[in-house]
């Protein structure tokens, strides 16, 4: 079959296979039995985006690892540009990080709902800050800002899915997700919180109870936390959850009283993942969906059997609520695991600082000097340099318009995860007079389709050990070859290992005999041209598409450019 008909049959399964969902929303979502519905009775995947880093930062998004915690992070810049510019640094970030071209670009690209990571401290004060004890003081920034991400999201047709990040005193002892402060009573030891956190699903429920478009209120993001042994500070050895159960049952009666129709979402411990216990006073509420969470696992069927046994002993649907920060194959092989068992995803994040997101934000130079200084490799920069520097990246470069965008992450997420056919990162075309081919433009796809990499992704959790990093150069785009940069950043290939290879999908203008060239000489290559080994030296290319297969037969190969040149007419 000619690659280009392939293409075009492997579009048109996937359109077929998406077209078994509806695509856009159909009134309130709603539980039957193992499945989301919408309102006309048509199960819903939902596949989602989640906002990290919007309305709570999180130090790694900003490469501050070393800070973690947003009030840590805000601590030190204030140590910069004091107390009133990090409020005005604060307020830009959030008016620019996600606008409404970030959800028009997510409709297009076929997400078709939105998850709110929410920071309680945009909608209520502490518990430890408030005037009367016991009150709530409610702060209309979140709401007002809320309103506006459910505004943009129904006018693409999509569904927001608000999820409480940071619950107050923080629900975990990974302290970043939740900006939990170590040195003050946890959302677990202090019952004034968990009121809080109630108080606030009511005012929300109140606001939203007629909001078709809202698709869910998921009640508490990954809660990790020791119960019956301090020891297990993660909760992944918990046997009962009883705190977790009483506040999940709580949190949603007390909405009930108010919506009784919108979705509610409940979590596990351990990162969302540990249910022991949850239910074993029965499952509380008609309307439950379980969210589960999913990092550096392996992507088979063996892995999802613990979470499937639970959706059927307790017939609720399953979402998976939180999941990314891999590569482009693990991306496709998670997507294409759950969707085969109609569990819809929402992924993790949309931008930060690093390319395996849709969106990259790339910083100001002002800002790459902040780095060095807080990382002790450069000096303290002025007060007016360093506002300068975090105004821009709040106000320019976290902006739609500016980042950059990586098509290939988008691709694993829709259309690699169903099918092996590659297609091109960029249209090449071969001239009657030759043309060449950037090595690091090689084919969109899965591993051992588009490209081989001996480490295609982490797997990490699953495996054990060290975190594997598939792309050492960290740039670029986000599958398992390493890319290098050049003294004026240009890509390239960097360190192939023998038996690693590389699939260019290309279109010739002529028919005819051509010789491929390559920067690093064609010791240490072979070549497959549409499929048969050939000689480098001399192969015929016919008229239209093309493939061309590259393979490393040694190590540490680096490969820039691909360069076709004509000898003649085929033999």
């Amino acid at each position: 079959m000619p690659a280009k008909n392939a293409t075009a049959n492997a579009a048109l399964a996937l359109i077929l296979m998406l077209a078994q969902f509806p695509a856009l929303a159909d009134g309130f979502l709603k539980r039957d039995g193992r499945h989301i519905v919408d309102e006309s009775g048509d199960r819903i995947i939902l596949r989602g985006m989640g906002l990290g880093g919007f309305m709570l930062q999180e130090g790694y998004m900003l490469e501050l690892p070393e800070f973690g915690t947003q009030q840590i992070i805000r601590s030190e810049i204030e140590k910069l540009i004091g107390p009133e510019k990090t409020r005005e640094f604060h307020a830009a970030w959030l008016d620019n990080h996600t606008t409404k071209a970030d959800i028009d670009a997510m409709k297009a690209w076929g997400f078709n709902s939105v998850r709110l990571p929410m920071h309680f401290g945009l909608y209520t004060l502490p518990v430890d800050q408030e005037p009367v004890a016991g009150e709530h003081t409610w702060l209309e920034d979140g709401f007002r800002r809320t309103d506006a991400l459910l505004a943009w999201a129904k006018a693409n047709d999509m569904y927001l899915i608000l999820d409480l990040h940071a619950a107050p005193g923080g629900q975990g002892n990974d302290i970043n997700i939740s900006d939990r402060d170590p040195k003050k009573p946890s959302f677990w030891d202090d019952p004034a919180n968990q009121d809080k956190a109630i108080a606030l699903w009511v005012k929300l429920a109140q606001r939203y109870k007629d909001e078709p478009n809202i698709g869910g209120y998921d009640l508490i993001n990954e809660p990790n936390w020791g119960f019956a042994d301090k020891a297990d500070k993660n909760g992944c050895a918990e046997k009962a959850n009883s705190p977790l159960r009483e506040f999940l049952k709580r949190a949603t009666h007390a909405i009930r009283a108010v919506d009784k129709r919108h979705i509610v979402i409940i979590e596990g411990n351990c990162w969302g993942n540990n249910y022991a216990g949850v239910f074993d006073q029965g499952v509380w509420d008609d309307n439950l969906v379980i969210s589960f969470h999913r990092y550096w696992n392996y992507t088979t069927p063996e892995t999802m059997v613990d979470m499937l046994a639970l959706r059927d002993k307790y017939d609720l649907p399953l979402w998976l609520g939180e999941t990314g920060e891999n590569s482009n194959d693990w991306f496709a092989r998670t997507v294409a695991l759950v969707e085969a068992e109609g569990i819809g995803w929402a992924w993790w994040p949309l931008k930060k600082i690093r390319y395996n997101n849709p969106l990259q934000i790339v910083p100001n130079e002002g800002y790459r000097k902040l780095l060095d200084y807080w990382s002790g490799k450069g000096k303290r920069p002025s007060r007016e340099q360093a506002e300068a520097a975090l105004m821009r990246l709040a106000s320019h470069d976290v902006r739609f318009q500016n980042n950059v965008q990586h098509p290939d992450v988008v691709d694993a997420l829709f259309r690699a995860a169903h099918t092996d056919q590659t297609v091109p990162f960029k249209p090449h075309r071969i001239g009657a007079d030759g043309g060449q081919i950037r090595a690091a433009d090689f084919d969109m796809g899965r591993n051992r389709h588009a490209y081989y990499s001996l480490k295609p992704a982490n797997y990490h959790v699953s495996a054990g050990g060290e975190r594997v990093t598939w792309n050492t150069g960290l740039r670029y785009r986000n599958d398992g070859i390493d890319i290098g940069t050049d003294p004026d950043g240009g890509a390239f290939v960097a360190g192939m290992q023998a038996g690693e290879w590389l699939k260019y999908t290309f279109s010739v203008e002529r028919a005819g005999r051509y010789t491929l060239l390559t920067d690093a000489g064609n010791d240490g290559l072979s070549v497959r041209i549409n499929g048969a080994a050939v000689d480098p030296a001399g192969f015929d290319l016919h008229a239209g598409t093309n493939t061309l297969v590259v393979k490393a037969a040694k190590e540490g190969v680096d490969l820039r450019s691909l360069r076709f040149a004509p000898l003649g007419p085929s033999r």
